[in-house]
C-alpha cells in the first residue's frame, strides 16, 4: 500500500511522476490539511528542499545549517535531526538556505541518508538513527565533528585550503546546494558557485564533479569541468583563463540512467554573468549537460547549449530521462528544459539529438573586449515552449493606450531576437541598457523544475514571459560593492544592478498567458496543449479599462509548482485573488478537474507518497511543510 517519493525528483531520471493512484478528478476537491512541520527552530526560510519519502520515513533538510530532519509521514512529528558543526567556509556560502534535499542508499542492506552541505561536507547518516555512518569517510579536523561519517569535499578537489576557512576567497569559492546522486554504489557530488551577479574579479575555481564510494566514502574520481592542456574541449579557452578562472557549476540537481551507469550533469556558466572578456572562446563544460560513466567519471558526450554564456542562462533543472518511441524505435532519450525556453532532446546513451539542433547566426556585441560566439544551437524541435526575444508585437495589447504605452517605457533600451547581448553604460547611444528575453529568470527556472509521465512520454513544462536588463558598468565600481569579493583582478566589465522597465500602468509588459504549462509529447516532438497557470491576477481584472472586456485566463505570472500521478497532472499556484491553490489537470487534454484552496503559497517543488494507504501531497511552503491528504 506504500507508494515512495525516493528522490529528490521522485526518481533518479527526475521525472516528478509518482504512481500513487488515491487521487482522482472525483476526489480532489476533498483534500485538506492532514498536518504542518514548522521549521522555525532550524531557522529555515526558502523552503526550496523537496523530501523524500523512504521506507515509511519523510527526510528532508532545512534552514541554513541544512539540518537533515527525519519526520513521521502521518503527523509531522520530527524523529531526528542533524547538524554539522560551524565553520568559517559554511558562514560564508551564499546558497546556505538553499538545500533541496537529501539522497538515499542502501549499503549492505542498511539504509543511508547522504547531503552534502553549504560547507562542502559530504554526510552519510543512519536512516533510522540518524547517526553518522561507522566506517565512511574519515575524521575531520575540526572540533565537534563526529569521528565517522564526514568526508571533506575540498581535500579532493586539489586546491590550497584551511579545513575550518576553506579555500582562500582570492583563489575561489565552492559550495553546494543540490544533493548528491548515488548509482551503482557511487556518490556523485555535484556543487555550486556564488551568483555570478555578485561577481567583480576573474579568478575562481571550476565546480569539478567528485565521485566517491558509497559504502566506505573513499574518493574514486573528479571530472574536470574546465579542462586542462591535453583535456578535450581545451581549446575552447582561447586564453590562459583555464589556469584561474572557475565555476561551470552544477547546482541543479543530478539525474541517473541506473541499469547503464550513467549520470547527467547540467551546468552553469564560467566565472561571471553578462560579462566575459576575460575568457573568449566558447568555454567548454559550461551551460552544458555532460553524461559522465559512473564507475570511471569519464565523459560519454556533452552538448554545450549555449557557447561563452554572458546571459545567466545556466541550466537550472534536473534533466528528465524517459523511454520513447523515437521513429518507430523505443529509445532511452534524456530531455533538458532551459531558460532559453528549449527543450534540448538527446539518446540519452548515444548522445545524439533526437531532432537536429541547428546553429544559427546571433548577434554581435558593442561592449569593448567582448568576443561572443557567432552562433548558437537552436534545437527545430520540439519548438520553443515560450517567448523568445522582443519585438513590440509581443507587448500588451489589451488596449492601443496599452500598448502605446508599453513602447515608449521600451525607448531607453535596446531590444532583439534570442541571444540579445548586454550592453554597457556609457555606449555612445541614448540606450541605458540591453534587454534579452528570456531573460535570467527564463522560460524554465530554479522554482519550477519540469515534469513526465514515463507512460506515455509526455513533458510537462511550466514557463513564464520575462525579459532582464542589468546595467553594466567598470568593474571596479561593483567591485566596491562587495564586501568580500572572489579572487584578485577586477575584470573591465561587471554587472552593477538591475534596470526596471516602467510597467504600462502597472501591468505586465507582455500579450497573455504570462505563464504557462505547455505539454509535449517526446515520442513525436510536437506540443500537444498549453495551459495558462492559475488565474488572471485582480490588477488586470480590476483595471479601469479592461473592466467590461472578456478578458480569457491570462495566468498568474508565477510558474507552477508540479508534479504527475497516475491520474492526474497536479500544481500549485494562485487564484486571481492570491489565495494558494492546488489545481488539478487532465494529463491528455489540459482540461482543469478540479481546485482545492490551500493554507499558504508553494515556493517549490511538490511530492506525494501513499502510507499507510493514505496519500499524502506534501507543499514546499516556506519555511513549513504542509500536508495534505483526504479526509
Amino acid at each position: 500500500s506504500e507508494v515512495e517519493w525516493r528522490y529528490l525528483g521522485g526518481d533518479s531520471e527526475h521525472t516528478r511522476y509518482s504512481a500513487a493512484a488515491n487521487l482522482t478528478a472525483s476526489n480532489f476537491e476533498d483534500l485538506e490539511e492532514a498536518w504542518v512541520w514548522d521549521g522555525a527552530s532550524f531557522n529555515a526560510q526558502s523552503g526550496r528542499s523537496t523530501p523524500s519519502y523512504i521506507n515509511g520515513v519523510l527526510y528532508t533538510v532545512a534552514g541554513p545549517r541544512r539540518h537533515v530532519v527525519a519526520m513521521d509521514p502521518s503527523t509531522g512529528e520530527t524523529l531526528w535531526s542533524y547538524r554539522e558543526p560551524h565553520t568559517a567556509r559554511y558562514q560564508y556560502s551564499m546558497r546556505k538556505d538553499y538545500g533541496k534535499g537529501v539522497t538515499y542508499a542502501e549499503v549492505d542492506g542498511k539504509g543511508v541518508i547522504y547531503m552534502s552541505s553549504p560547507g562542502f561536507f559530504l554526510t552519510a547518516l543512519d536512516a533510522v538513527t540518524g547517526l553518522p555512518l561507522e566506517g565512511f569517510g574519515e575524521p575531520v579536523n575540526i572540533k565537534g565533528f563526529p569521528k565517522t561519517g564526514v568526508v571533506d569535499l575540498l581535500k579532493d578537489l586539489g586546491h590550497k585550503y584551511d579545513p575550518y576557512d576553506g579555500i582562500a576567497l582570492a583563489t575561489g569559492y565552492i559550495t553546494a546546494s543540490s544533493p548528491p546522486i548515488v548509482v551503482n554504489g557511487v556518490i556523485v557530488v555535484g556543487n555550486s558557485h556564488e551568483q555570478g551577479y555578485n561577481q567583480s574579479r576573474r579568478e575562481n575555481i571550476p565546480g569539478d564533479i567528485l565521485g566517491y564510494d558509497a559504502k566506505t566514502g573513499a574518493f574514486l574520481w573528479k571530472f574536470n569541468v574546465l579542462p586542462g592542456p591535453g583535456e578535450f574541449g581545451h581549446d575552447t579557452w582561447e586564453n590562459d583563463a583555464w589556469e584561474w578562472t572557475g565555476d561551470i557549476s552544477s547546482w541543479a540537481p543530478l539525474s541517473a540512467d541506473q541499469e547503464n551507469g550513467i549520470v547527467y550533469v547540467p551546468t552553469n556558466g564560467a566565472t561571471m554573468d553578462f560579462y566575459g572578456g576575460f575568457r573568449p572562446g566558447d568555454n567548454l563544460f559550461s551551460t552544458s549537460l555532460i553524461a559522465l560513466d559512473v564507475k570511471t567519471g569519464k565523459r560519454l558526450w556533452h552538448f554545450q547549449m549555449v557557447h561563452h554564456d554572458i546571459w545567466n542562462y545556466d541550466t537550472p533543472t534536473a534533466p528528465i530521462l524517459m523511454d520513447v518511441e523515437h521513429e518507430g524505435k523505443p529509445t532511452p532519450i534524456v530531455a533538458q528544459t532551459t531558460k532559453q525556453s528549449f527543450v534540448y532532446a538527446f539518446n540519452r546513451v548515444t548522445g545524439e539529438p533526437l531532432w537536429p539542433i541547428e546553429e544559427r547566426s546571433v548577434p554581435v556585441s558593442k561592449m569593448p573586449g567582448e568576443k561572443l560566439s557567432l552562433t548558437q544551437p537552436f534545437p527545430t524541435k520540439p519548438a520553443p515552449f515560450d517567448m523568445q526575444g522582443l519585438t513590440e508585437d509581443d507587448l500588451i495589447d489589451f488596449t492601443p493606450e496599452l500598448r502605446a504605452k508599453a513602447i515608449k517605457n521600451l525607448e531607453p533600451y535596446e531590444i532583439g531576437p534570442l541571444f540579445h547581448p548586454p550592453l554597457h553604460r556609457d555606449n555612445g547611444s541614448d540606450k541605458i541598457a540591453a534587454l534579452w528575453c528570456p531573460g535570467d529568470m527564463g522560460g524554465v527556472n530554479i522554482d519550477g523544475p519540469s515534469a513526465a509521465d514515463p507512460e506515455t512520454g509526455i513533458l510537462y513544462v511550466t514557463s513564464r514571459k520575462g525579459c532582464t536588463s542589468r546595467i553594466i558598468a567598470p568593474g571596479a565600481e561593483r567591485d566596491e560593492l562587495i564586501d568580500a569579493p572572489t579572487g584578485s583582478t577586477i575584470t573591465d566589465y561587471a554587472v552593477l544592478r538591475y534596470s526596471t522597465v516602467e510597467l504600462p500602468d502597472g501591468l505586465p509588459l507582455f500579450k497573455p498567458p504570462y505563464s504557462k504549462i505547455t505539454a509535449i509529447d517526446m515520442n513525436t516532438g510536437e506540443h500537444l496543449w498549453s495551459i495558462p497557470v492559475g488565474e488572471t491576477p485582480e490588477i488586470v481584472l480590476n483595471h479601469p479599462q479592461l473592466k467590461d472586456k472578456q478578458i480569457a485566463n491570462t495566468g498568474s505570472g508565477r510558474i507552477a509548482k508540479m508534479m504527475v500521478t497516475a491520474n492526474l497532472l497536479i500544481y500549485a499556484d494562485v487564484a486571481s485573488n492570491g489565495t494558494p491553490h492546488l489545481f488539478a489537470i487532465d494529463k491528455a487534454t489540459g482540461k482543469q478537474l478540479g481546485k482545492v484552496e490551500v493554507p499558504e503559497k508553494s515556493n517549490y517543488g511538490i511530492m506525494t507518497y501513499v502510507h499507510k494507504a493514505r496519500q499524502y501531497i506534501i507543499l514546499q511552503t516556506g519555511p513549513r511543510l504542509t500536508a495534505m491528504a483526504l479526509p
